[in-house]
């Protein structure tokens, strides 16, 4: 009896120790989480505070984690920006609508690649991975582009870039996982492929659909690169290239930090701090509407059944 007890007590002690293990576990990985949530904030958040500071105390590095002598001067500014608006129209449009090409182009050639009876499925699915790793480079596509005339054109930026490979995976992994029972039964009513991807494929996509779709809207609404070397018309560029054509400005005028006084209310600095501002807002509204589809998007379209 006493044996027993003993091991009795000596099992209890070691439950005891694993859930103080589980308990310190738990801890430093909310440590860990809590200080990655800091490292990714705190940059926006310090835009913020130096959008709405005197640009003396941010030239001179006195912002560092609150506003110092707040003013929405910056802001008030920014809005009279010229071609401000005119940009923040064309994001909104290249955002839009290149994700409807995006998802488009990227749903029917993954739906596509899905099916096993589709001929050289391996060999066109083989092609696609192929891009992921390899690319014609920068000055090729330039001359395709130049070649098709496709220069100072929306179509260049809307149609050029209508597939990511990474995101069309997703999808097609997804696809897969759909249960070929719902296909066969729609083939036997006499249901074309047309009718079973749009009736039965996408509705059953939807978190995967609007995972993919958010990492084509961040993509669009952040890109910048080929827009500003495609794009020479001040009317037909998005908000990103406005922003990097400022921060150039600010870079060419070494005298604006001896004319900053006490008393500036702003400088081109703070007023690009505001910019960045106003062109995250739509990106940091959107996500929560479809953060939920985000987790299972993911899991699932990556997983292969």
């Amino acid at each position: 009896m006493a044996h027993k007890a003993k091991s009795r007590n000596h099992g209890g002690s070691s439950v005891g120790i694993e859930s103080r293990g589980e308990i310190l576990f738990d801890i430093l990985i909310s440590i860990i989480g809590v200080l990655l949530i800091i490292i990714a904030l705190y940059p926006i958040y310090y835009v913020f505070i130096a959008s709405i500071s005197r640009p003396l105390y941010v030239e001179n590095g006195a912002v560092m984690f609150r506003p110092v002598m707040a003013t929405f001067e910056s802001f008030r500014e920014a809005f009279q920006t010229p071609y401000l608006w005119t940009s923040f129209g064309n994001s909104i449009f290249y955002t839009l609508f290149g994700v409807l090409v995006n998802m488009a182009f990227s749903t029917t050639m993954a739906y596509a690649l899905s099916r096993p009876r589709l001929i050289f499925r391996k060999f066109f699915t083989l092609v696609a991975v192929f891009t992921m790793w390899f690319s014609a480079g920068i000055i090729p596509m330039y001359m395709n582009f130049r070649d098709f005339g496709l220069l100072d054109s929306r179509l260049a930026i809307l149609f050029g870039f209508c597939i990511n490979t990474y995101n069309m995976i997703i999808l097609k992994s997804f696809f897969e996982q759909v249960p070929a029972s719902l296909e066969e039964a729609a083939f036997i009513d006499g249901a074309s492929d047309f009718r079973i991807f749009g009736q039965i494929y996408l509705p059953l996509s939807k978190p995967s659909l609007a995972t993919v779709g958010l990492f084509y809207a961040v993509t669009r609404w952040n890109g910048y690169f080929w827009p500003m070397n495609l794009l020479t018309s001040d009317s037909k560029v998005p908000l990103q290239v406005l922003l990097k054509k400022l921060l150039v400005d600010r870079t060419a005028n070494e005298m604006e930090s001896a004319i900053i006084t006490a008393e500036s209310l702003s400088s081109q600095t703070t007023v690009i701090y505001a910019l960045i501002i106003i062109a995250i807002i739509p990106m940091i509204i959107v996500y929560p509407f479809i953060q939920k589809y985000f987790k299972s998007g993911i899991t699932i379209g990556a997983n292969k059944g």
